[in-house]
C-alpha cells in the first residue's frame, strides 16, 4: 500500500495484457513492428531504429553543470517531499527531468533502494532523451508530449525490461511551454491505472508553483516601479492612473494602447511611440527599463497624454503592501489584456488593488498651467510580454481563419485558404496531401497510402517541396504517417533531430533542413472520415513550433477539415447530380443532311440546374432544334429535365408544330407540379423552351418559345438578328397560348439557341451581353464547332452561377433534283400514272432497287388519300438519306393500323406499308394532313 493525498492506494500487477515481449523480439531482428504494439511504442521503436541505437547500450550523457537554481527545481522540490512521504516504504523512483531530458532530482519512496540501484538510476545529472536512452517515459513524454506509459518490454533498453514507468511533461502556465518531466519509476508488478491521476495531480501542483513564482517576479517589478515614483513624486504632481487620462468611454482605445505596451515590452528596449486614439489626440508611450528586487529585469511602459488643466485633483500612487497587489487567485486567471500573460495592468489606480492615491493640488486650486497626464499603463518581463502577445495574435488568427477558410465548396480551394491563412503568421510553409477519393468527392478507401499533394504554399515560391499533383509515399516513422495513425497532431521542433522524417527520403530531406528547421504534421479528420494531412514548415524565423503551435496548427486544421469534408460531401453530390444531367442530355447527334450542329454544355460552378438540349430528326427531312432550362437547381431540376425533355422528344415526334409542343409541355409541367404533394413554395416545377423547326425543302424555319431568350440568326453575308418571336409565358403557369413565327433561312445561315445562364451575369448587363455575342456570332465563315468556342470563351462568364446550354446549327438546303412532286386529280385513274412516274423518278436516282416497295406504298397511300380524303391530291418524293414517299390532302382525317379480320375484304392497305417502310406516320398541316413512309437504302 503507498500513500497519496491522504488516501490509500492499492499496488500490484497491471491489469490487462502482458509486455511485448515477442514483438519487441521480432523487431530487434529486423522485422516489422507488429499490430499489437501500442502506436507511441512502436514509432519510438523505428525511430531507436533509424538512430541506430544498441538495446544493450548503458552509457548516458552526464552532465555536471545542470542548473541547480532552475525554476522547474524550485517549483518541483515541495511536491518532490510531498511524494516522498505519500509513497514511503515503497520501491517508487521519482525523478524530475528538464526539458532536455536531464534528470535535475531524485526521490525514493525507501532511501535503501538508493544504494542499491545504479547510478543511471540514482544520481542526478544522466540524459534521458529518447536518441540517447531509447524508448523510455522521459524520453518518450518529451517526444510525445503527453502522459506516456511504458511497461517491462516496451522499453528499448534491455537494462529497464523488469521496469515500469509513467512520465508527464510540466508546461509553464503562462507560455505553455514544456519546463520539465515528472516521472514514476518502479517494478513494473506494482504498475497500478490510479499512478495516471496520481502523476496528474502533482505535475499540476508544480505548474501552479511555477505560476506563483512568475507572480511573484511581476509583484518585485511593480513594488520597484511604486517606490521609485513616490520618491519621485513630490514637486512633480502628475503621475496618474490609465483612467485619469480621461480617455472617455472608448473602449477601443484602451486595447489598443495595452497592445501596443504590451508589443513594447516584448522588445525589451527603450523606446517612445505615439499611439492614436479615436477622438483625434495622441498618446505617447514611454517604455523604460528597471530591475526589481532579487534582480528582476523588466519594463514599465508609461502613458503620457497632453491636454486641456484637469479639473480635477491629480492622483500620485503611494506604496502598497504585497497583499494588495496580489489577489488570492493565480495571475493566469485574472483578466489581463490582451492575455493572461501579461504581467500587470494599471487600471484607474496606480496598480491593481492598490489602496488609492495621495490628493494634490495647486495653492489656490487653480493652476496657472496643465503638464501631460501621465500614468503607468504596464508592467512586466520581455518574456511573458512575447508570450501575451503571442497569445493575442493566436486568437486574431482563429477569428481570421473562420471567415477565410470555406468561402467556396471546392476541396482544393479550401485547403489553400488553410495554407494561406497560416502562412506567414504561423507558419513559412504549408504543404496539404490528400487522397484522389477525396478530391473527386468520395471517401477513401486507403487514407494513409492514397494521398497526393493538393497544396504547397509558402512566403517563397522556390522551396523543393514535391508539386502539386504528385503522390506522396510516407515511411511508417514519418510524422506525417504517425499523426494519421493516431489522428492527433505531431511535433517536430527540431528536424535535424528527427530520425523517422530524416531516414524517409534522406536526399530530399537534406536539402529542405536548408530552407526548414521545424514541423507540425496534423491529421485533416471531420465527421469520423480521414481526409488528409497538413505539414507546416517553420524556417524563416529561429523559434522551433511549440506546443501552442501545435494546439494552434491543430484548431486550424479542425476547422479547415470540417470545410473540406463540407466541399467534399458537396462535390458528391454534385458529382451525382452532374452525372445524372449528362445522362440525361443527348449522347450523340443523329444523322441527318438538314443541319450541321455543335453543342456545348457547361454546369454551373455552384451547382447543376436543369438546362437541355436536343437534335429532334422529324419527317420529310426537315429537323427539330430545343433547348429548355428547368427552375431551380440540384437533382429536382435534373430529374425533371430528364422528364420533360424526354416528353418534348415524344411530342415533337408526333410531328406536332412547334407551339402545340410548348401547349403539351405546359399542361404536363403544370400536372407535375400538382402532383407533387410534398413541394412548397420553394419547389416549384417551372420551366422555359425555345423549340424550332428546320425545313431544308423549302428553306423555313419555325420557332416558338416559352418564356425563352430568343436566338440569334447569323446570314451568310454575317448579319446577326435576334428574330422579334413572341416570349409566351414559361411552362406551368397554363392557360396561356404559345405562338409560332416563321422565318426564312437561307443555306449557310446558322441558328444559334441557348439558355439564360449564357447571358444573365448579376455583374454585367443584358444588352451589353447581347452585344458581345452579335461581335462573337458575326463570322458567318466559323463552323458551328468553331461558333461555340467563341461563344463560351468571350460571352460566357468566367464564373457562371447558372448552367449553359448552347446549340449552333448551320442549316443546309434539300438539292431541288432530289425533290419530286406531282399534283393529282382525287381520281383512282391516276393511281396507275402516279405509278409509272415514280418509277421513271427512281429510274433516274438509280434506286431501282427501291422501286418494289415505293411502288405498293405509293399505291396504297394514293388510293386512301382520294378514296378517304378530299380536295386535291398532292405526291411528293424525297431523296435524302432515305426514300421519303408523301401523300397529302386536304382532310383531316387520319388512317389507322388495325389487323384485318380473315373475312373482311379491306384494311390490310396500311399493314403492308408499315410492313415495308423503316417508319411512317401522320403530319398535320393547316390545310390537310401529309401521309409519309421511309424506305431504308441501306443495301443500295
Amino acid at each position: 500500500m503507498v500513500r497519496f493525498g491522504g488516501a490509500s492506494t492499492r499496488t500490484g500487477r497491471a491489469e490487462g495484457g502482458t509486455e511485448p515481449v515477442r514483438s519487441r523480439e521480432r523487431f530487434l531482428e529486423g522485422g516489422p513492428v507488429e499490430a499489437g504494439v501500442r502506436t507511441p511504442i512502436s514509432s519510438s521503436w523505428e525511430r531507436c531504429r533509424s538512430l541506430g541505437l544498441s538495446p544493450d547500450g548503458s552509457d548516458l550523457p552526464f552532465r555536471e553543470d545542470f542548473d541547480t537554481e532552475a525554476r522547474i527545481i524550485r517549483a518541483a522540490l515541495p511536491v518532490l517531499d510531498r511524494l516522498q512521504y505519500r509513497f514511503a516504504g515503497s520501491q517508487m523512483n521519482i525523478c524530475v527531468a528538464d526539458a532536455s531530458g536531464t534528470v535535475l532530482l531524485r526521490r525514493f519512496g525507501e532511501p535503501s533502494l538508493a544504494r542499491s540501484l545504479p547510478p543511471i538510476q540514482r544520481v542526478p545529472g544522466f540524459v534521458f532523451a529518447e536518441q540517447f536512452a531509447g524508448t523510455n517515459g522521459i524520453g518518450l513524454a518529451l517526444a510525445e508530449r503527453q502522459l506516456i506509459r511504458v511497461y517491462g518490454a516496451e522499453h528499448f533498453a534491455e537494462r529497464a525490461q523488469g521496469s515500469a514507468c509513467r512520465a508527464l511533461p510540466v508546461r509553464d502556465p503562462l507560455s505553455g511551454r514544456i519546463e520539465g518531466v515528472l516521472c514514476f519509476g518502479y517494478p513494473r508488478t506494482f504498475d497500478d491505472p490510479a499512478l495516471a491521476t496520481v502523476i496528474r495531480k502533482a505535475a499540476r501542483a508544480i505548474e501552479r508553483r511555477l505560476l506563483r513564482h512568475s507572480s511573484a517576479r511581476e509583484r518585485a517589478l511593480l513594488r520597484e516601479y511604486l517606490d521609485t515614483e513616490a520618491e519621485a513624486a513630490v514637486g512633480r504632481h502628475h503621475t496618474v492612473g490609465l483612467d485619469e487620462l480621461a480617455l472617455g468611454q472608448h473602449s477601443r482605445d484602451r486595447a489598443v494602447l495595452v497592445e501596443k505596451a504590451t508589443e513594447l515590452i516584448s522588445r525589451a528596449q527603450r523606446a517612445a511611440v505615439h499611439v492614436p486614439l479615436s477622438d483625434g489626440r495622441r498618446v505617447t508611450l514611454l517604455c523604460r527599463p528597471m530591475t526589481g528586487a532579487g534582480g528582476v529585469e523588466g519594463l514599465a511602459i508609461e502613458a503620457v497624454l497632453p491636454g486641456p488643466p484637469p479639473r480635477h485633483p491629480l492622483l500620485v500612487p503611494r506604496q502598497t503592501d504585497e497583499s494588495s497587489l496580489c489577489p488570492a487567485e493565480p495571475a493566469a486567471s485574472r483578466a489581463a489584456p490582451p492575455s493572461g500573460a501579461v504581467a500587470v495592468a494599471a487600471s484607474g489606480r496606480a496598480a491593481p488593488g492598490g489602496s488609492g492615491g495621495t490628493c494634490l493640488g495647486a495653492e489656490d486650486g487653480h493652476p496657472a498651467f496643465a503638464p501631460p497626464s501621465r500614468g503607468l499603463l504596464l508592467v512586466g518581463e520581455p518574456e511573458v510580454a512575447r508570450h501575451a502577445l503571442a497569445a493575442r495574435r493566436r486568437l486574431e488568427l482563429l477569428s481570421e481563419a473562420s471567415t477565410r477558410i470555406g468561402t467556396t465548396l471546392d476541396v482544393r480551394r479550401t485547403a489553400l485558404e488553410l495554407a494561406e491563412t497560416a502562412v506567414p503568421r504561423l507558419a513559412d510553409y504549408v504543404t496539404i496531401d490528400l487522397p484522389e477519393a477525396v478530391l473527386r468527392g468520395e471517401e477513401s478507401a486507403d487514407p494513409h497510402g492514397d494521398l497526393r499533394r493538393a497544396v504547397v504554399h509558402g512566403i517563397r515560391d522556390d522551396c523543393p517541396f514535391h508539386p502539386v499533383g504528385k503522390q506522396v509515399d510516407y515511411g511508417p516513422t514519418t510524422p506525417q504517417l504517425r499523426c494519421l495513425t493516431r489522428g492527433e497532431p505531431v511535433l517536430e521542433p527540431d528536424l535535424k533531430a528527427a530520425a523517422g522524417w530524416l531516414a524517409h527520403d534522406p536526399e530530399h530531406t537534406r536539402e529542405l533542413l536548408t530552407r526548414v528547421h521545424s514541423l507540425i504534421a496534423v491529421p485533416l479528420v471531420a465527421r469520423g472520415v480521414v481526409l488528409g494531412v497538413a505539414a507546416f514548415y517553420r524556417g524563416r524565423d529561429p523559434a522551433p513550433f511549440g506546443d501552442d503551435d501545435r494546439s494552434l496548427a491543430q484548431e486550424l486544421a479542425s476547422r479547415a477539415a470540417l470545410s473540406i469534408d463540407n466541399a467534399r460531401r458537396y462535390t458528391r453530390e454534385r458529382t451525382m447530380v452532374l452525372a445524372l444531367q449528362r445522362s440525361l442530355l443527348p449522347h450523340g447527334l443523329p444523322e441527318q443532311d438538314a443541319v450541321e450542329v455543335a453543342h456545348r454544355y457547361l454546369p454551373a460552378e455552384s451547382d447543376v440546374g436543369g438546362d437541355w438540349y436536343d437534335v429532334i430528326p422529324l419527317s420529310g427531312t426537315r429537323i427539330g432544334l430545343m433547348v429548355g432550362d428547368v427552375v431551380g437547381h440540384g437533382m429536382l431540376s435534373a430529374a425533371t429535365m430528364g422528364r420533360l425533355r424526354t416528353a418534348a422528344r415524344s411530342f415533337a415526334e408526333l410531328d406536332f408544330p412547334p407551339d402545340e409542343v410548348l401547349i403539351h409541355l405546359d399542361n404536363l409541367v403544370g400536372r407535375l407540379d400538382r402532383e407533387d404533394p410534398a413541394a412548397d413554395e420553394a419547389d416549384i416545377i417551372g420551366a422555359t423552351c425555345l423549340y424550332a423547326v428546320y425545313d431544308p425543302t423549302t428553306q423555313r424555319c419555325t420557332m416558338a418559345r416559352a418564356g425563352h431568350p430568343p436566338p440569334a440568326v447569323v446570314r451568310p453575308d454575317g448579319m446577326v438578328s435576334f428574330p422579334e418571336l413572341p416570349a409566351g409565358p414559361p411552362l406551368g403557369l397554363g392557360g396561356l397560348p404559345f405562338e409560332a413565327v416563321e422565318t426564312d433561312l437561307p443555306e449557310g445561315s446558322q441558328l444559334v439557341l441557348y439558355t439564360d445562364g449564357l447571358i444573365e451575369d448579376r455583374h454585367r448587363d443584358v444588352d451589353d451581353v447581347l452585344d458581345q455575342l452579335r461581335e462573337a456570332l458575326a463570322h458567318p465563315e466559323h463552323t458551328p464547332e468553331e461558333a461555340c468556342q467563341v461563344v463560351l470563351h468571350s460571352v460566357a462568364p468566367a464564373h457562371p452561377h447558372d448552367d449553359i446550354a448552347l446549340l449552333v446549327a448551320r442549316t443546309h438546303a434539300l438539292d431541288p433534283d432530289r425533290i419530286a412532286a406531282w399534283d393529282l386529280r382525287p381520281d383512282p385513274a391516276v393511281v396507275a400514272n402516279v405509278r409509272a412516274l415514280a418509277m421513271r423518278q427512281l429510274a433516274d436516282w438509280e434506286l431501282d432497287e427501291a422501286a418494289f416497295a415505293a411502288e405498293l406504298i405509293l399505291s396504297e397511300l394514293v388510293t386512301n388519300a382520294i378514296r378517304h380524303g378530299s380536295g386535291p391530291v398532292r405526291v411528293r418524293l424525297l431523296h435524302d438519306r432515305a426514300l421519303i414517299c408523301e401523300v397529302s390532302d386536304t382532310s383531316n382525317t387520319a388512317p389507322h393500323l388495325r389487323r384485318a379480320a380473315s373475312t373482311d375484304e379491306g384494311g390490310r392497305g396500311l399493314f403492308l406499308v408499315a410492313q415495308l417502310a423503316q417508319s411512317w406516320g401522320t403530319r398535320y398541316l393547316p390545310q390537310g394532313k401529309v401521309i409519309w413512309a421511309e424506305c431504308g437504302l441501306d443495301g443500295l
